[in-house]
């Protein structure tokens, strides 16, 4: 991480304090809220969680917001592209450094921080995934296995999903075999 940079330790821990739903304004909390409300109307709710971005443009709790919205709306694509903006901010946030070394095991257990930006990684490998860009799935988890390699956020186990998927077993997400562990990087992916 990069705490050479005048007021960088102030912005990150504001970014970790988002990730946990701090410091967001009264005024982007009321549209999530309001949105909220309108589960059963996604066409109103959706202009809301767009406008509470704009309003919080850099807080993460709007683009988890519109994330969820889009995700359980099975609408993966727009869930994939606010994934990777999610990714960005929580990247800008982490400093330019960050990622040169894997974080330490406590910082993928306990920072917010690290934590957020590394199951942004596996969200957008699970969504790569269930889209067909496998390619972009193995990008991803690669990068996650490296940051990652006690796998504190469970990437493993998606990694033994895509590998059983192009081994040609199973085209959907159903059940893996019992031989797979369902934790840890042992044996996963290629």
């Amino acid at each position: 991480m990069d705490a050479d940079r005048p007021g960088f330790d102030d912005a990150l821990a504001a970014f970790a304090d988002g990730v946990i739903g701090g410091g967001l304004s009264p005024q982007a909390a009321a549209l999530i809220t309001q949105a909220g409300l309108l589960h059963d109307r996604p066409h109103e709710a959706l202009p809301l969680l767009e406008l509470a971005r704009a309003v919080a443009p850099r807080h993460p709790a709007p683009l988890i917001s519109l994330y969820r919205f889009y995700f359980y709306g099975h609408q993966l694509a727009q869930a994939r592209a606010v994934g990777e903006d999610a990714l960005a901010i929580a990247r800008t946030a982490l400093g330019p450094n960050f990622g040169d070394e894997p974080p330490s095991d406590e910082a993928a257990r306990h920072d917010a921080a690290v934590r957020f930006y590394l199951f942004t990684l596996k969200g957008l490998a699970y969504l790569n995934l269930r889209l067909g860009v496998l390619e972009d799935a193995h990008l991803l988890l690669h990068e996650l296995r490296r940051l990652d390699p006690q796998d504190r956020v469970g990437g493993a186990l998606l990694s033994h999903v895509l590998a059983h998927y192009e081994d040609g077993a199973d085209s959907g997400m159903g059940d893996l075999p019992s031989a797979y562990p369902v934790r840890g990087w042992s044996g996963a992916g290629r």
